[in-house]
C-alpha cells in the first residue's frame, strides 16, 4: 500500500509527528529553563525602585523603596538548595519585620511604614550576614 508520498503503510508519517512533537517538546524545555526563568527570578519581589543592595558570598540583600513603604528581601546567590536564610527590616524606633527559614530562593519579602524615619535591614544566608547601617533618612 502506497500513501502517496512513496511510503508504505502509516509507519513513516507517525514516525515523522513523533519526531517532530519530541523536538518540539525539547525546544519548549529549554526555552522555559533558559535566560527566561533567570529573567522571571529576577523580577523586583518587592514595589517601588531599588535603593540598595548589598552583595555577599552567598547572597544579596536588596532593600526597595516605594511612596509607602519600605521593603527588603535577601536572595539567595545560588538558588535550589535549602538553607538557613533570613531578612530583617526595622524603621528607627519601632519593631523589625524579619522572615527567617530555610529557604530556597529567597527570604522575605518584609516590609515596613518608615514615616520618615531612617531604616536599617539585614540579610543572611548560610550564616553569612550583611547590613545596610541606618539608611534612607
Amino acid at each position: 500500500m502506497d500513501d502517496g508520498a512513496g511510503h508504505r503503510g502509516g509507519a513513516r508519517p507517525a514516525r515523522s509527528l513523533r519526531r517532530a512533537v519530541a523536538v518540539l517538546t525539547a525546544t519548549a524545555a529549554l526555552l522555559l529553563a533558559g535566560p527566561g526563568l533567570e529573567s522571571a527570578a529576577a523580577a523586583a519581589p518587592c514595589a517601588g525602585r531599588l535603593a540598595k543592595s548589598i552583595s555577599f558570598s552567598s547572597g544579596e540583600l536588596r532593600v526597595y523603596r516605594s511612596d509607602r513603604q519600605v521593603c527588603a528581601v535577601t536572595l539567595a546567590r545560588n538558588p535550589g538548595i535549602r538553607r538557613t536564610m533570613s531578612v530583617s527590616l526595622q524603621a528607627r524606633g519601632g519593631r523589625a519585620e524579619v522572615d527567617e527559614g530555610r529557604f530556597s530562593r529567597q527570604a522575605g519579602p518584609v516590609t515596613v511604614a518608615p514615616r520618615g524615619r531612617c531604616v536599617r535591614a539585614t540579610g543572611t544566608v548560610s550564616g553569612i550576614s550583611r547590613s545596610t547601617g541606618w539608611i534612607l533618612c
